[in-house]
């Protein structure tokens, strides 16, 4: 019998958030759709420009936010999975 990782509790957000690179030097702003205790899903314009590791914030001061991975991309949506 397989074992199936139960998913943290997402909720909708909506909100403006940040997504900062290179130490915080480069910032691109996102929407973020949903959040949960592991992760986000938020809507780039370019998702070209956004690398696999990268800062998501909701202010634009790269000393807040979280470090997080992407661990999907379909189209300009992206799944990112906070590192602890």
């Amino acid at each position: 019998m397989a074992l199936t990782k139960k998913r943290d509790t997402r909720r909708s957000v909506h909100q403006a958030g940040w997504i900062t690179l290179d130490g915080g030097f480069a910032a691109r702003q996102c929407n973020v759709l949903d959040l949960s205790a592991s992760g986000a899903k938020v809507v780039v314009d370019d998702p070209t420009s956004v690398p696999n590791r990268m800062k998501l914030a909701f202010s634009r001061d790269a000393r807040t936010g979280r470090t997080c991975e992407v661990v999907w991309r379909r189209g300009k949506t992206l799944g990112v999975r906070f590192i602890i």
